[in-house]
């Protein structure tokens, strides 16, 4: 599994690296999480600290080639704002965090949402594209 990082100000950028990249891959995935707290060194989202485990399980353990690009939201305030770019995003119309999508022929192919995200099975049939 190859992994980029990015946050609200890299986010352009590591984007097209992404997508130049994706073709090679069977899965290409995007993982739309919180910020860490600087106090505590975890996220601020408790569905966070919960489904990231598990999806990192998952996607380790896959035989596939598979491309993730991990997007940081910001912290709370940040990402409460209506209008945070990703919520408006028209690719993107994130609602939650985590949010793990499928990204295939350049436009999301389907996606998990916050309250599903920590779902083996899910997160196996949307690696698997079933």
């Amino acid at each position: 599994m190859k992994v980029f990082e990015a946050n609200l100000c890299s986010f352009d950028g590591v984007f097209e690296k992404f997508r130049a990249e994706a073709p090679q891959n069977k899965a290409n995935l995007i993982l739309f999480l919180a910020d860490k707290d600087p106090a505590t060194s975890r996220s601020w989202c408790p569905d966070c600290v919960r489904a990231e485990p598990v999806i990192y399980k998952k996607l380790e353990s896959s035989p596939d080639d598979i491309l993730l690009l991990r997007a940081y939201v910001g912290d709370r305030p940040t990402w409460r704002k209506p209008q945070h770019p990703w919520r408006v995003d028209p690719k993107f119309k994130l609602t939650g965090v985590p949010t793990l999508i499928r990204w295939e022929n350049d436009a999301v192919k389907g996606r998990l949402e916050d309250h599903e995200a920590h779902l083996e099975h899910k997160i196996e049939a949307l690696v698997a594209d079933k």
